[in-house]
């Protein structure tokens, strides 16, 4: 009799503990540090830009301006931990990256005009309310993940991935298509030679230092570019040591109807491409996202474009670049990205810090944007070989929607007869190719006789490829 308790006691201690998640898991401090940090640097150029643009296209000073990017850094940093960490049903708790939105731009910039001093009040009036509907709406966008099958979700990551290479490209050639240099054979040159070094390491380093290959080719691209002259110092020179983005800086934010309207179409058309970038993030980490996933990261991104306008920053969504990095990297932990949100607030509270990230110029981040965006094109690829492509329905899904979605790339031009308030939506060849898939699987995989919806529930019932790891 007394053998039982021990015999008990044993089985009980050599029962196995529960495994981590690569996604839950921590790293030491220093990789953890150096991880996050190449994600900001992945995704710094795409956070101050649309504030760089929407800016002096309102008729703020460059003071103003600078003062309207550390504040975007600062809330893209609190976006950051909103989805990452979470709380409550907020937060996708993927490693996703929030930041600006570039589809809010043309909107903000049209709002805008003809408001004079009232301008950036009355657009973050506008964000508010939007972030407040994203919030409300998002668990009826999260029972939209049975229609997003591999077929769907496959050409969406394709497009996300195409989508992006243009802003790689442009970068290459030097950003400012006025400029004098732009697309000179320098800029394009160290682009070049970015690219090559990034793809070197990854050939020949190993472990942390193989994942860390971006950031280091970042900054031996930047350390080449110095003697050459293609770096700014003056963002060094001019920038404050300290300095908080105060509470409705421009003044308290004021409500206009049309103004709410259109940033409400705005933030809809960010939902759509966040739900596909949860879904695309699920796949290449290794954790499918479902309808509670989908619904907390739409909860987060609405949540922290809600609160932005009070830090003075604009909508926030997911950066899907940085989806591209945790596909090439493979450092899936979320607490990577949750330090790259800490990294992106002392960011805003340290612009001195966040002018020697912009010492990188765009050539460098471009020759390296292009591994990062071809990887999210390349695990959409991947996506769409589990997607039973041998049927032509599928196959005809895949090239209407990849056709459609490259519209906006291959011809910029082409909607311009079309409603300013419908350029939102086309404009974005993640929105209209996603719309597409969806309407096209809905038709052919759906919608119709017994026999398709069976064929449809196989091929959706085939296993998701997912990225060897």
């Amino acid at each position: 009799m007394a053998a039982q308790p021990r015999f008990h006691k044993q089985t009980t201690a050599s029962a196995p503990p529960a495994e981590r998640h690569p996604v839950d898991e921590t790293l030491p401090p220093l990789k953890m540090f150096t991880s996050g940090l190449q994600h900001v640097a992945a995704m710094y150029a795409g956070v101050v830009a649309p504030p760089m643009i929407v800016g002096p296209a309102v008729g703020l000073s460059a003071k103003e301006t600078a003062f309207l990017m550390g504040a975007s850094l600062f809330t893209a940093g609190l976006a950051t931990l909103l989805q990452t960490l979470g709380f409550w049903r907020i937060g996708a708790k993927l490693p996703f990256v929030n930041g600006v939105s570039f589809a809010g731009v043309t909107p903000m910039i049209a709002i805008g005009k003809g408001e004079g001093d009232n301008a950036i009040p009355v657009i973050f009036g506008a964000i508010i309310v939007a972030g407040l509907l994203g919030f409300f709406a998002a668990p009826y966008f999260g029972k939209l993940v049975r229609f997003f099958p591999p077929v769907v979700t496959g050409t969406v990551i394709l497009l996300i991935g195409v989508s992006l290479l243009p802003v790689a490209f442009n970068w290459s050639q030097g950003g400012n298509a006025h400029a004098a240099d732009h697309g000179s054979m320098r800029n394009i040159g160290m682009a070049a030679l970015t690219l090559a070094i990034v793809l070197l390491m990854r050939r020949f380093l190993r472990g942390f230092l193989q994942q860390i290959a971006i950031l280091l080719g970042l900054v031996a691209g930047t350390l080449i570019a110095l003697p050459l002259g293609m770096t700014n110092f003056d963002a060094i020179r001019d920038a404050d040591v300290v300095g908080f983005p105060t509470p409705f800086h421009f003044g308290a934010p004021q409500f206009q109807v049309a103004a709410i309207i259109s940033m409400c179409i705005v933030m809809l058309v960010c939902m759509t491409e966040s739900t596909a970038d949860i879904l695309a993030l699920g796949r290449i980490v290794g954790r499918p996202a479902d309808e509670k996933t989908i619904e907390g990261g739409l909860r987060a991104d609405a949540l922290g474009s809600a609160l932005s306008p009070v830090f003075n920053g604009f909508m926030c969504s997911a950066f899907a670049q940085n989806i591209g990095l945790v596909a090439m990297t493979k450092v899936r932990s979320r607490f990577v990205v949750a330090a790259g949100g800490g990294i992106l607030i002392l960011l805003g509270l340290c612009p001195v810090a966040a002018s020697v990230i912009a010492l990188v110029p765009l050539p460098v981040l471009g020759g390296a944007g292009i591994v990062l965006f071809g990887s999210v094109a390349a695990s959409g690829i991947q996506t769409l070989a589990a997607a039973a492509m041998e049927k032509g329905e599928n196959a005809l899904i895949v090239a209407a929607s990849v056709g459609v979605g490259l519209i906006p790339i291959a011809a910029p031009d082409f909607y311009h007869a079309f409603p300013e308030d419908l350029l939102v939506v086309l404009d974005s060849g993640i929105s209209t190719g996603c719309v597409v898939a969806i309407l096209l699987n809905l038709a052919f995989n759906h919608v119709g006789s017994r026999r398709s919806r069976e064929d449809a529930a196989a091929s959706e019932s085939v296993p998701e490829a997912v990225p060897a790891h």
